[in-house]
């Protein structure tokens, strides 16, 4: 637990009310004092990882689903924006923090939004310099809009994985006949078959739905991964459209670019569902600690395809370590991104060139493990690896991206790539930022540009 405070104090009531016990009750079967019960519910003392214990065994239940709640994910929130350089040297402590989600929920609900309109003003006029207009393009906002939607989400919709799972591949024992099982689902439940064409016909369409012939066409730059996944999502498309719908906040619903982006993602994480089910997928990651490459081969699923999966291990009662992912191009910017941890991933532009994500492209298909701090001092460990898209021509080679998957430094010991990394030695631990408009590391040699709220000195030479 690296020494963090655990406090679950409405959780806690919460499980013992619903179980119709008293606290005196409550702490004699869990061999406590009363009085510790009645300190721990109302968050005037942390609970201790002993008893943390005592709980997932009495109860069955897992301690991280009391622990992570709402007000863990704002209080993590609150603790990013009290770093920031506008609040000098007047920072509030955790204690006050959380006296302050406690009395003044409506206020803090404020702030964070006061900020985050700060934050992204800052950060759009940080941009104008380098790209005209690039604050004021709709795309940036509907990404933006997506990654929040997400991240508020949890990453994990469970209407999407029940879904998924009333499709019967869970039963599927040999992952290599998934693509046969997914072709007799498309011809027996959706009366759909499957047509393959040539990548110039297709072009960078990787597969599409032709309604008058009810075929799926695919094209031949997909490897068999790849076919897998794009059937599975074209279930999602096709044979459960209005669950997708059902998915789309209000707030998005009028924005047409929006709507057809955040489709395209739900369908995938139904198609992540659908090939890698919940229940089989996460007892395997937990047992394989997390191990990606057995992953690919238990499953029959590319190194990515894991990663994403790796993002939505989070049904309450049954949670896995909470990871971001990150992908990024040869110019180091970011594609793709997911995250279920407190890490700050940058909006705009490319991620610190400090973290090891970006070497990869150095040593291809090797696996980089790195131990990252942020300003807030919160550290993570990341696993880094190039990942290859489908090649059927030469002109087609070395179509090649990088990965990060990272998670807090808490949960390090619980992976293969944890295992004898010693989090907090000085010399395992390389400081990083957002990005270089929001870092506020001055002393960086990597920096390529100045903060947006500060300029840098400029030195004698």
């Amino acid at each position: 637990m690296a020494g963090e405070k655990i406090f679950i104090g409405p959780k806690l009531r919460e499980l013992r009310q619903a179980r119709g016990l008293t606290q005196a009750e409550l702490a004699k079967q869990l061999t406590v004092s009363a009085s510790y019960i009645n300190l721990v519910e109302h968050n005037q003392r942390s609970a201790s990882f002993k008893f943390l214990i005592r709980l997932t065994d009495h109860f069955g239940i897992d301690w991280r689903a009391l622990a992570n709640t709402d007000n863990g994910m704002l209080l993590s929130d609150l603790r990013r924006i009290s770093n920031d350089p506008v609040f000098g040297d007047a920072k509030p402590d955790v204690e006050e923090l959380r006296s302050a989600l406690d009395n003044a929920p409506n206020l803090v609900t404020g702030l964070l939004n006061i900020y985050n309109t700060y934050r992204s003003y800052g950060e759009r006029l940080a941009e104008i310099s380098d790209a005209q207009g690039a604050g004021g393009d709709n795309r940036l906002s509907i990404e933006q809009g997506v990654h929040d939607f997400f991240r508020n989400n949890n990453n994990h919709f469970s209407e999407l994985e029940k879904a998924a799972q009333s499709c019967g591949m869970d039963e599927i024992e040999d992952r290599q006949e998934m693509y046969s099982s997914l072709r007799a689902y498309l011809s027996e439940k959706l009366n759909i078959g499957i047509a393959h064409a040539q990548n110039e016909v297709l072009g960078t369409t990787a597969a599409q739905f032709d309604s008058g012939t009810r075929q799926i066409v695919l094209s031949d730059a997909l490897d068999h991964q790849n076919q897998v996944f794009q059937l599975a999502h074209m279930i999602a498309q096709i044979g459960f459209t209005d669950l997708l719908d059902a998915q789309l906040p209000e707030a998005m619903r009028e924005n047409d670019g929006a709507v057809a982006r955040l489709r395209q993602e739900l369908a995938n994480y139904f198609a992540a569902a659908l090939i890698m089910p919940y229940d089989a997928f996460h007892a395997q990651a937990v047992q394989a600690k997390y191990d990606i490459d057995l992953l690919t081969t238990r499953f029959s699923v590319s190194y990515e395809m894991v990663c994403h999966r790796l993002t939505t291990l989070q049904q309450p009662g049954k949670r896995g370590i909470p990871f971001f992912f990150l992908r990024i191009d040869r110019g180091g910017n970011v594609s793709k991104r997911f995250n279920v941890t407190p890490i700050e991933l940058a909006r705009y532009g490319g991620a610190c060139p400090r973290m090891d994500v970006h070497y990869c492209f150095r040593v291809p298909s090797r696996i980089l493990t790195q131990v990252v701090e942020m300003p807030d001092h919160s550290r993570y460990l990341t696993v880094n690896r190039t990942v290859d898209r489908p090649a059927v021509r030469y002109s087609m080679e070395d179509k090649r991206l990088a990965v990060s998957l990272g998670c807090p430094v808490e949960y390090a010991q619980e992976t293969v790539y944890g295992q004898g990394v010693d989090t907090n030695a000085p010399r395992m631990i390389t400081p990083i930022g957002v990005n270089c408009r929001r870092c506020p590391r001055m002393d960086c040699a990597q920096r390529a540009h100045d903060p947006f709220y500060a300029d840098l000195k400029l030195s004698a030479d």
